[in-house]
């Protein structure tokens, strides 16, 4: 019964976007370069700087086109944060712009070098990574595993559809916490009021964070524009509710920490009673309490050197800037703010989940229960 209602909320997070709209996505195709010729373009379109442009002969390795051969430009403005160094041997990932409605050969379509292929690094740490949990994680490994792919799968075919389709941001990611919540923590805790009083106290923490960031969006005025990929993301849905979106990362960065305090503080108030059966609801509460108090520094810590890690540009910024106008800045504005919402619900985290817990465990005797 445990096991079907398992399954039962994996399926109902992936059916959530099924009436959903899907929108057509430009097709992408890969590459590999065989030859490049340099050539040095002198004012560049009125430009005072001279460019370079690589002529490229690139390879097509997939899709209707494969084992065809295309010349490509690509031009050096000098810019690292926009230029494509090619080399021989690179592969490339490839744009197709589409010339006619109804493609019959290659010449009906436009190729462009969209960037440089890197998906098999990120192949190689995601398999080290999934092996070592395994190995070290054993069962709870697996099922650790199991919780992780259900929640990218909610955040990919559940959060983004229902953003994408108007859906409010803060609504959306609310259900996705709540969903990726309850898989992930009856999958590794097991069907038992321990779980359940750390599924609890995460949700109300979470919805905690969610009102404190929007009350952060109005009293700061911020505006959801914090960096480049929310303009790209602007220039292609004006539409879309950017503060909502702001709340909804929020939300999303303080989930995990939240769900570990949570975790943290429920186990060791089962193993606390299971210990001593004759403490009462106030005793587990205390050491509930004093066990948070522990957890509260490094775990606020650790969200906040992520977000100053992500951030670190930015930071290094401030030496140059007036410190008044960076602390003002609205980029430097919502970090601040999201790193500081993510620890204030890591602090009420921890009494939410003590009280639950002691009173869950303590009536109910941690047994096993059916869904």
């Amino acid at each position: 019964m445990k096991k079907l209602f398992l399954i039962i909320m994996i399926l109902f997070s992936l059916i959530i976007p099924a009436s959903a709209e899907k929108n057509e996505i430009l097709p992408a195709e890969k590459g590999i370069v065989e030859n490049i010729e340099y050539i040095d373009m002198e004012n560049f379109e009125g430009s005072d700087q001279n460019q370079i442009k690589q002529d490229v002969t690139v390879k097509i390795l997939t899709g209707k086109f494969k084992g065809s051969t295309i010349e490509l430009d690509n031009m050096l403005t000098g810019n690292p944060a926009y230029d494509i160094m090619l080399s021989k041997g690179d592969r490339v990932i490839l744009h197709l712009e589409p010339k006619v409605e109804f493609i019959q050969d290659i010449t009906d379509v436009d190729f462009f070098i969209s960037d440089i292929e890197r998906v098999h690094a990120t192949y190689i740490f995601t398999g080290i990574f999934f092996l070592m949990l395994i190995v070290i994680g054993r069962k709870k490994g697996i099922l650790s595993f199991v919780s992780i792919i259900a929640t990218v799968a909610l955040i990919f075919f559940a959060l983004t559809p229902m953003i994408l389709q108007e859906v409010s941001p803060i609504l959306a990611s609310l259900i996705v916490c709540v969903l990726a919540t309850i898989i992930t923590i009856y999958l590794v805790g097991g069907f038992n009021y321990k779980s359940t009083s750390a599924i609890l106290g995460s949700i109300v923490s979470v919805g905690f964070a969610a009102a404190l960031s929007i009350l952060s969006i109005k009293l700061a005025t911020l505006t959801g524009f914090a960096g480049e990929e929310t303009m790209f993301l602007y220039t292609a849905r004006p539409d879309l509710d950017f503060t909502g979106i702001l709340s909804a990362s929020i939300m999303l960065a303080a989930l995990g920490a939240v769900m570990d305090t949570a975790v943290s503080i429920a186990s060791t108030i089962n193993e606390i009673f299971l210990t001593n059966t004759d403490l009462t609801i106030k005793d587990l509460f205390k050491s509930g309490m004093n066990v948070g108090r522990d957890i509260i520094g490094t775990m606020s810590n650790t969200l906040i050197l992520v977000y100053l890690g992500s951030s670190l540009p930015l930071v290094l910024l401030s030496n140059n800037i007036d410190l008044n106008k960076f602390f003002n800045l609205n980029q430097v504005a919502t970090e601040i703010t999201s790193a500081l919402i993510g620890s204030i619900a890591i602090l009420a985290c921890v009494p939410i989940t003590a009280i639950i817990s002691a009173y869950l465990i303590k009536t109910k005797h941690t047994e096993e229960f059916e869904i």
